[in-house]
């Protein structure tokens, strides 16, 4: 037996067992109550009845959950720069000390997977921000794919991805353990879904030939199916589609992703309309019949054979989403999204953890074992995802109490951001980089569309639409942006009130409501909503507001951590002079590198713009025992001055509106100060 084999079976014995460690684990309650005094290393913390606020800035929702998106995107972008890799393994270490990070060399590469739920992530994280690298990113993510993983022409599964690949490998054809040349029919569907998004992101229309190739796959070997048979198998071998060998199987519960695939393409008139509007309405049907009557929620993880027994949450919140995201697709959706939240919150089939008010819940398990770990260690993607679909139920039914109940999980989440040095990991030397940098923060940002109040009150934010994004630009008291389809459903958050607001040009007028085009603005949240069904160009202008910085986030380019900064960082932004200051790796409050004082104990540091810009803010934290005090001074500025106590994360914005070449920080117990996120801007 050689290594990778013997590896590779223990691996896939722990992962159908459900547990940590090979054998029994020991029975579990359903529902517990966990309130650890720390989640991920962080402390926790709390209101006034003891339920959990978010981190890393409990007093600002905004914050702490843009923090977390942001965050998560950093370390993406980082390390897509850093090591070049045209791939992402399923899973990765962390040097506890250097937070460099390696590969971890056993695991399957989920491939599949991660393509569509990061095409998920960045199809939000691109409006948020308006960030163009957020696009760059997921279009080489994704080319890799269509170079590197699909499968051959003349297959029963033609031209269509493979669901994962073996660690490290740089083509894919499954993972060795669970058989050679197979496919997963719902990653064909989720895979083929966010190629056509993608193709609506950017108009390339070689990502609307993927989709369609997945499409007509699927056509061609979909059957109709029945209680142990659904209309397409779980795993088959792409050249024939059998199902034969233990691994592969011919049940998944999961058909809401081919559905969601031939639906867009459906509307927008592309492939084999006639023949998709069939399998459709066959899968539809089965669905309706088996599943969703017998709640055997099985067929969705890549690492695992399956069986009939172990139920995972994955499928049944994702058709909930579905459904509430559109209704018109089903008469029963308010039943049957409030049904299945209950489900997934009341089974036996694994723990759930009630943890000072947050409930948060592990992702599959047959009764007796359960993946992934112990309270607080897991599952953050997971509970974001159940979070998400209570968060859009209230939107909807307008049930304050799945509101109430998605923001207590969603802070339970936010603990999790970046890198921490005292987090557990799923499998103590592992985290999942489906689950933490796509899967998780793409649930997240839900929140933003369906409760906008939970998002930045002091910067202006794009948060949710019914079409996809394909251009935005954001200024001081302005959003200008695209939307592919001519009819859509916006919703912004603003730091300024718009006095115009025109599509393709034409004013747009105020409403009470959106039952016809027009738009609403709550002028004590700065929520705008809007409604347009005949245009793709819409421009706010309003006045006041701030203009938007550009931000220093001391990952991109990536040092060392304890590296001493010397001249330019980045090249052509900040002179740093030389020794006064450091790279500093995760630590406290920050989840990702920022910076420190060279030497801890200095009274004050300068630097230097290469060309005079606007000095805007920077964000500090405190890891010291006492009160330290930061006053910053530029020649040609007030100075401002703040306090920060011990534990605690300020956003410090100084209200300059005039260029400086020099900065000067001064300190008083001033030792365990960090920042983040230097802002600046052009004049």
């Amino acid at each position: 037996m050689t290594q990778i084999t013997e590896i590779a079976r223990t691996a896939l014995a722990v992962l159908l067992l459900g547990t940590i460690l090979a054998g029994q684990q020991k029975p579990f309650p359903v529902i517990s109550t966990v309130d650890a005094p720390t989640i991920a290393g962080h402390p926790v913390q709390l209101d006034s009845k003891g339920k959990l606020l978010p981190w890393p800035m409990p007093d600002d929702t905004g914050y702490s959950y843009s923090s977390h998106v942001l965050t998560q995107w950093t370390i993406l972008w980082d390390q897509y720069n850093r090591q070049r890799l045209p791939y992402f393994f399923c899973c990765f270490d962390y040097d506890r000390t250097t937070f460099e990070l390696a590969p971890d060399p056993h695991w399957v590469n989920s491939t599949g997977y991660l393509r569509a739920m990061m095409q998920g992530f960045i199809e939000r994280l691109y409006p948020y921000t308006g960030d163009p690298r957020t696009l760059t990113f997921l279009q080489n993510f994704v080319d890799y794919e269509l170079e590197n993983g699909l499968t051959p022409e003349g297959y029963a599964w033609s031209q269509v991805p493979y669901a994962s690949a073996n660690p490290g490998a740089t083509r894919y054809s499954g993972w060795s353990p669970l058989g050679e040349d197979y496919i997963e029919p719902h990653v064909v569907g989720e895979d083929g879904y966010a190629y056509l998004r993608l193709y609506e992101m950017t108009g390339n229309t070689k990502y609307l030939r993927a989709a369609i190739r997945c499409a007509d796959a699927l056509l061609k070997n979909y059957k109709t199916g029945d209680e142990n048979s659904s209309p397409w198998p779980v795993r088959c071998y792409a050249r024939d589609g059998k199902t034969e060998s233990r691994p592969m199987g011919p049940y998944s519960a999961n058909v809401i992703e081919p559905i969601m695939l031939f639906d867009e393409l459906i509307r927008l008139g592309q492939g084999d309309v006639a023949g998709y509007t069939r399998v459709r309405s066959g899968a539809w049907d089965w669905f309706q019949k088996y599943p969703l009557a017998n709640n055997v929620w099985v067929g969705y993880f890549e690492d695992t054979i399956a069986s009939m027994g172990n139920m995972n949450q994955v499928i049944p919140l994702e058709f909930a989403r579905y459904v509430l995201l559109h209704p018109e697709k089903d008469p029963q959706w308010r039943e049957h999204a409030k049904q299945l939240i209950e489900w997934v919150k009341t089974t036996p089939k694994w723990p759930k953890y009630v943890v000072h008010g947050a409930t948060v819940t592990t992702e599959q398990g047959n009764g007796t074992n359960f993946c992934c770990n112990e309270p607080n260690q897991c599952c953050d993607s997971h509970t974001s995802r159940l979070a998400a679909v209570e968060a859009l139920y209230f939107a909807r039914t307008g049930e304050v109490a799945y509101r109430d109940a998605a923001f207590r999980s969603y802070n339970w989440v936010t603990y999790f951001q970046g890198l921490s040095q005292n987090a557990p990991t799923p499998f103590s030397t592992q985290w999942w980089f489906t689950d933490q940098y796509s899967d998780g923060p793409r649930r997240l940002m839900d929140a933003f569309w369906a409760v906008p109040e939970w998002a930045p009150a002091d910067e202006s934010h794009l948060l949710g639409s019914s079409s996809v994004i394909t251009k935005i630009s954001y200024g001081k008291g302005s959003v200008t942006y695209s939307t592919f389809d001519p009819q859509s459903s916006d919703v912004l958050r603003l730091d300024f009130v718009p006095e115009f607001i025109t599509v393709n040009g034409k004013p747009l007028s105020p409403r009470s409501d959106l039952d016809q085009p027009g738009f609403t603005f709550d002028a004590a949240t700065h929520v705008l909503r809007i409604r347009h069904d005949d245009a793709r160009d819409i421009d706010i202008q309003g006045k006041e507001g701030k203009t938007p910085p550009q931000y220093i986030s001391f990952d991109d380019p990536h040092l060392p951590g304890g590296t001493l900064l010397k001249g330019q960082y980045p090249s052509g932004v900040i002179d740093w002079g030389a020794d006064e200051w450091k790279m500093n790796v995760p630590d406290g409050g920050f989840g990702t590198f920022n910076l420190a004082l060279a030497d801890p104990k200095a009274r004050s540091a300068e630097f230097r713009f290469y060309w005079p810009r606007i000095f805007a803010g920077v964000d500090v934290y405190n890891g010291g025992t006492s009160d330290a005090t930061l006053t910053v001074r530029c020649p040609e500025m007030r100075e401002i001055s703040v306090t920060v106590k011990p534990g605690e994360l300020r956003r410090v914005r100084t209200g300059w509106r005039d260029p400086s070449s020099s900065v000067v920080f001064e300190l008083k117990n001033g030792e365990g100060l960090r920042f983040d996120n230097l802002a600046y801007i052009h004049p």
